[in-house]
């Protein structure tokens, strides 16, 4: 439980601030006006969300602000802001990955240290899987959204309004495990083996 601490401090914090930086870079300055273009976790921590994630597996960060009415081509520019943060936790858990591949000694000689990387890379990969799912508020449905034709906006909008419930009620069936499970154990063999 100790080790897997940073390593959600990190995995949540990078998200987000991969979120605000590529807004800033598309116009959008909200996210730096307001404090929130930092790695610092204490700028981007929601504290039930955080227990949920360690506790629970399901949590979440305080939303980095974007205002999409900066960017030159909203669907586009909305879609690299959401899956910024997916790449950033994937990055993460490659980078993670690789070094313990490339230096294996300390990782061996240091167990805590190697179960540290370990648990890097697998609650990045989870984190950045999870929020591929295309459920509100999660950034798979922004990135669907930027696809969808506008005759289908307004089922969007109402899913988006009870998207919440509908992933706990997801969670609490196992569904959204059974989606996930395969991919990130994919995703763990090709990084860690």
């Amino acid at each position: 439980m100790l080790l897997s601490i940073p390593a959600v401090l990190w995995a949540i914090t990078f998200h987000e601030f991969c979120h605000g930086y590529m807004a800033y870079r598309l116009g959008d300055p909200t996210a730096k006006v307001r404090g929130r273009l930092s790695l610092n976790p204490m700028d981007h921590l929601d504290p039930i969300g955080a227990l949920m994630l360690l506790v629970f597996r399901f949590g979440w960060a305080k939303p980095v602000p974007i205002d999409p009415r900066y960017f030159r081509n909203p669907r586009r520019d909305m879609f690299l802001v959401s899956i910024a943060g997916v790449t950033g936790n994937l990055l993460t858990a490659f980078v993670c990955g690789l070094i313990v591949r490339l230096i294996p000694y300390p990782f061996l000689r240091i167990p805590a240290l190697g179960q540290f990387m370990a648990l890097m890379v697998i609650i990045n990969v989870g984190l950045a899987v999870f929020n591929l799912i295309s459920i509100p508020p999660l950034d798979g449905s922004k990135i669907v959204y930027t696809f969808l034709p506008p005759s289908w906006m307004e089922q969007y909008f109402w899913l988006e309004r009870y998207g919440f419930f509908v992933l706990i009620l997801l969670l609490s069936l196992g569904v959204i495990q059974a989606i996930m499970n395969p991919i990130v154990f994919f995703l763990l063999r090709i990084i860690l083996f």
